[in-house]
């Protein structure tokens, strides 16, 4: 039996923006969380260096995983082992390691809806079975310790993401402290999918690992390092599936790439270049904040973190992916619809991502200010 998996339908809209732009249209890509900036400046240097004199193989670099264990200790106050560190092609693949270690086939593992396509998709793929939790602007579009504890029976697993994709949504820390104490007293294994870290327009997003020791946590250079082409990341385990980790990298994966592995433990010390890049999708943000009432939307999550936009658009249809299409080949400007990031309600929402520069926002607010004001009036009695 071949598991059956949903397609991800930000990919073919970003495959019809690339069509059009190699004709000669002008696309302006908002449809997937990557980084429009590259890797920092001394991280591109390392690697130049890293061609030029190391014929490189199957390496773990014991140095990034104490800089990342270091990471954790200056960041969160927790103490991590580097032992417990496995570097991994990215956070799919750290997903995946996770999701394996702990879990047999038939697992229920519960996830926030709406939330990252991958989660849901990779369960399934691993014979898992996704236990989806609606949540809507009254949970702040985030799971809650009390919709845990309504589960009944208790879920084997949970996956939450804080900044969250699509809708950038933090959990405060009170609440992932009663999100572990459930889960604790309910024996449910928690995934912390924290890639966003980084990437706060508020207080700085915690990490799980300072309320549940035994959590387990994935993370990657692709977002707040700018370094998605890189495909780097890494997952931080519990001491006791650390064996049962290593075999699975062993004979899954091996070892991530050695260039990316070397131009990450740079990117650690290059805080104010990234940190610039975070200024730029505050003021990008911004603008697409105040631009909201001129585009008519009225009801979008909190973008607390990440660089998203998820919005409602129920009062201009009830086919999100089909408006996606229209507004790319109207506008240019691509976007993602939200029926990837939630099977039931995601028909009328939509997600613009902000990890762009600047002028490209202002440019992508221009051109959709007449064309959604349009759609209003096809749509007015």
């Amino acid at each position: 039996m071949i598991a059956s998996i949903d397609p991800f339908h930000a990919i073919a809209i970003s495959r019809e923006a690339h069509r059009l732009e190699a004709a000669g249209r002008s696309i302006l890509h908002m449809e997937f969380g990557q980084p429009s900036t590259g890797a920092p400046a001394a991280s591109i240097a390392v690697a130049h260096h890293v061609l030029d004199t190391d014929p490189m193989g199957y390496w773990e670099s014991q140095p990034l995983k104490d800089r990342i264990a270091r990471h954790y200790r200056d960041r969160h106050g927790v103490t991590i082992d580097p032992e417990r560190i496995f570097l991994t092609c990215g956070a799919s693949p750290g997903l995946v390691l996770a999701l394996t270690s702990l879990f047999a086939p038939g697992a229920r593992v519960a996830t926030a809806r709406p939330g990252y396509v991958a989660y849901r998709n990779t369960l399934k793929a691993l014979y898992l079975e996704p236990l989806e939790i609606p949540c809507g602007p009254a949970e702040r579009y985030q799971i809650s310790a009390d919709a845990l504890s309504a589960l009944d029976p208790a879920p084997d697993g949970l996956i939450l993401a804080s900044p969250a994709n699509p809708t950038g949504t933090i959990i405060p820390a009170d609440e992932l402290a009663r999100i572990a104490a459930t889960c604790a007293a309910r024996g449910i294994a928690i995934i912390s999918d924290e890639i966003y870290h980084g990437l706060s327009f508020g207080d700085p997003a915690r990490s799980m690992l300072e309320f549940a020791p035994d959590a387990i946590v994935v993370n990657s250079f692709s977002k707040y390092f700018s370094m998605a082409g890189w495909r780097l990341g890494w997952i931080v385990v519990p001491p006791v599936l650390i064996d049962a980790a290593r075999a699975r990298m062993g004979n899954l994966f091996l070892t991530p790439p050695v260039l990316a592995q070397q131009a990450g433990l740079q990117a650690f010390e290059e805080s104010a270049e990234l940190d610039g890049h975070v200024a730029t999708y505050r003021r990008n943000r911004q603008l697409l904040l105040d631009a909201l009432p001129a585009l008519g939307l009225a009801s979008i999550a909190p973008p607390d973190g990440a660089f998203y936009l998820y919005a409602d658009i129920s009062h201009l249809t009830d086919d999100s992916l089909a408006f996606c299409h229209r507004l790319l080949q109207d506008t240019g400007v691509a976007t993602a619809p939200g029926i990837d990031f939630d099977p039931v309600e995601g028909h009328h929402f939509i997600r613009f991502s902000f990890a762009v520069s600047t002028d490209r926002v202002e440019d992508a607010i221009a051109r959709m200010v007449p064309w959604f004001q349009a759609q209003r009036n096809d749509k007015a009695p």
